[in-house]
């Protein structure tokens, strides 16, 4: 996935400004995304601050590394399986 060129706090930077009441448009215009973006970021970072937000990015690290040794696991049963061959 491609990593974006804002960091958390930067987000939640610009989400606190819209909340403060400054128009999205201008917000986006200044910032150099689109509203798309915006309304994206604001669905996953809504509500939160910086520490949630740095806390967020580290359980998703350990997430994706859970699931990578899951796959492996599973890849190693299967072939374990294919060379024992199945009970009959």
């Amino acid at each position: 996935m491609r990593k974006s060129k804002y960091s958390e706090e930067q987000i939640i930077g610009f989400l606190k400004q819209a909340e403060a009441g400054m128009p999205v448009a201008e917000i986006c215009r200044k910032g150099g995304f689109s509203d798309a973006t915006f309304y994206k970021w604001r669905s996953k970072f809504g509500g939160m601050e910086v520490p949630d937000a740095q806390r967020l990015r580290e359980l998703e690290g350990e997430n994706a590394k859970l699931k990578k040794l899951l796959a492996e696991a599973h890849l190693d049963m299967h072939a374990l399986k294919s060379v024992l061959g199945v009970k009959r």
